[in-house]
């Protein structure tokens, strides 16, 4: 039997490296940095949190983080419990430090931009 294909998650907020919620520190237990990463879009400051919205304005980029996960599943359904509602968790395209683009899991803001 083969090992199910890693999911990859890009984080650019609370999920990050140095967090230390829970959450965060899930992921970073149940999870292998794949290194920095960058996505098309644009961050809003949502009080004590960032919320991104993808964008395809030229030079707006939102920076993070890679994470290859072994049990997408599981992980992923306690990290959309975390995100709530005012989140929704897409498949974008990310960049890698390298160049390279990958598909992975983003969590994007649904709500209405600040000063909108």
């Amino acid at each position: 039997m083969s090992s199910p294909d890693p999911g990859c998650l890009f984080v650019y907020g609370t999920l990050r490296r140095g967090s230390q919620n829970r959450f965060a520190r899930l992921l970073h237990a149940r999870a292998r940095f794949g290194g920095n990463a960058r996505m098309r879009g644009r961050l809003y400051r949502l009080g004590s949190y960032p919320g991104a919205v993808s964008s395809t304005a030229e030079g707006e980029w939102v920076h993070g983080e890679l994470y290859w996960i072994e049990d997408p599943r599981w992980i992923l359904s306690a990290l959309d419990s975390y995100e709530g509602s005012s989140f929704e968790r897409v498949k974008l395209e990310v960049e890698r430090e390298a160049g390279e683009h990958v598909d992975a899991w983003v969590y994007l803001y649904r709500g209405a931009p600040p000063g909108t």
